[in-house]
């Protein structure tokens, strides 16, 4: 299970009253790149796909495709809002190794595991 804190709902729910498209919710993603190996994907979308995950976060919902599904069970997700910057934080269970601005991670702790998704 995917978890949002009420500052991460609120701030997808903020996005998605101020964009310009109809936006069912929130897709969150891993794909291969960032520093660590994988990176995650944050859209708006505005269905899901029939495949798909969907976590009902109260005003919220959230769509994780099955390839990212078990790289990121148990993770949670906040907004951070500081004088220094805002941006999603996510704590990811599954990551053994994270870059230092938090949007990449490698769930193998040698850091040569093998991907799942593409």
């Amino acid at each position: 299970m995917i978890t949002l804190t009420e500052k991460a709902i609120n701030a997808v729910g903020r996005f998605i009253a101020g964009s310009e498209t109809p936006n069912a919710g929130l897709r969150i993603e891993v794909t291969d790149g960032g520093c660590s190996g994988y990176q995650y994907g944050l859209k708006l979308e505005g269905t899901h796909a029939p495949e798909d995950t969907v976590i009902d976060c109260g005003d919220v919902k959230v769509f994780i495709d099955p390839g990212s599904l078990p790289l990121l069970d148990g993770m949670s997700v906040d907004f951070l809002d500081s004088i220094d910057g805002s941006g999603f934080k996510f704590t990811n269970p599954n990551a053994a190794k994270s870059c230092a601005c938090g949007s990449s991670f490698n769930p193998s702790s040698s850091g040569t595991g093998t991907k799942t998704c593409s």
